[in-house]
């Protein structure tokens, strides 16, 4: 009644005897309506119950929303975790396996090949599952220096399939994040009334790294983009035995690149008329930098950059079955070559990875072995 009395309110004669009931003061059954008293107490059942049902929905609705970030931190702390372990264990297995070598410059024999079944071991206790990722999982962020060189000993074709995919896509994922955040500071830049020296020796160097003449924008727009997961895999697969063949073993040449200097690899059979070798890597990182590098600039992927610039100008996804079609010139086989590559992507639902991102740790938080 004290609060009543407070907050000034005029009540009517079913609600002072509406109070009164609620603190036990009984009145005799003449002086009030029961059948107000109960309305009353239905209508304050109802917005009570109201209420409830409300919360309830809002806390359900509220925990279901934030499940899939609390997996996903989960499963980055987890991945952290075990990231670290690998990484001691690795760090301390390559200073007993090298002699200290602290004036000697950086070789290919620094990078080591793991074997399957260890990397086999890596991706089991990393959750590295590529069923995970078909269905949206984020790629964890692992990165080989080396293709396993008895890779081939992998008696099931899909599981070594598997495991190259694996192998292969967080390095393709991790180059094409680079080309998404310069393209992201190029169109920053460009919507900027007036840019700084900084930003204008930036965009120099872009020119340059495209192989770009006249400071063209508008072809620095088309060159710098990624290369679908799906192509990459599919054409890393096809120039490499999918990881078995030598150049791969042996030089990190996942995409069968041409040189005509000193550091390449010989092939064993070529024609007479041609003296090219296949370019060999330090590291596979290298290999995949260099293949969409390849892409971005020579001549002969130039209608495979117009058409993906047309899907990226009508909002379309970059879908490797719509711009493999235009790789023809990548080998001398021409359309033929398309056509494997589309078997492949195809055969091992290589469009499903097109979507896939890394999963949100930066580099400190990655496992490079």
């Amino acid at each position: 009644m004290k609060i009543y009395a407070k907050s000034k309110k005029d009540l009517t004669i079913s609600q002072i005897e509406l109070i009164l009931l609620k603190n036990k003061v009984r009145l005799p059954e003449q002086s009030y309506n029961k059948k107000k008293i109960s309305e009353i107490k239905l209508k304050e059942q109802v917005i009570t119950n109201i209420l409830i049902t409300l919360f309830l929905i809002t806390f359900v609705v509220s925990l279901m929303s934030v499940r899939p970030y609390i997996k996903t931190v989960t499963s980055e702390i987890k991945f952290t975790h075990v990231a670290k372990e690998y990484k001691s264990s690795f760090k301390n297995k390559k200073i007993t396996k090298k002699p200290n070598n602290l004036n000697k410059k950086s070789t290919d024999e620094e990078y080591v090949s793991i074997p399957t079944q260890e990397t086999l071991d890596i991706f089991e206790n990393l959750k590295y599952d590529l069923k995970t990722i078909r269905l949206g999982q984020a790629v964890k962020p692992v990165y080989l220096s080396r293709l396993p060189k008895d890779l081939n000993k992998i008696k099931s074709t899909q599981k070594k399939k598997d495991t190259f995919i694996k192998i292969v896509m967080p390095l393709i994922l991790d180059e094409n994040n680079k080309i998404l955040e310069d393209r992201k500071k190029l169109f920053k830049i460009l919507n900027k009334p007036s840019n700084t020296r900084g930003e204008k020796v930036w965009l120099k160097r872009r020119f340059n790294d495209y192989k770009i003449k006249n400071e063209d924008i508008a072809e620095l727009k088309i060159r710098m983009d990624i290369v679908p997961t799906s192509v990459a895999i599919a054409q890393a697969a096809k120039e490499s035995g999918w990881g078995t063949s030598r150049f791969a073993l042996d030089g990190n040449a996942m995409f069968g690149q041409w040189t005509w200097g000193k550091d390449g690899i010989e092939p064993s059979q070529k024609e007479k008329n041609t003296s090219h070798k296949i370019l060999k890597f330090p590291m596979l990182r290298s290999s995949v930098n260099a293949y969409i590098k390849n892409l971005n600039t020579h001549r002969g992927y130039s209608e495979f950059r117009k058409k993906r610039s047309e899907l990226r100008q009508n909002n379309k996804n970059l879908s490797g079955l719509d711009l493999v079609e235009y790789l023809y010139n990548y080998a001398a086989t021409g359309k033929e070559y398309v056509v494997i590559l589309k078997k492949i992507i195809r055969q091992n639902q290589l469009t499903d990875f097109d979507s896939s991102v890394l999963m949100n740790s930066n580099r400190s938080r990655s496992l490079s072995l």
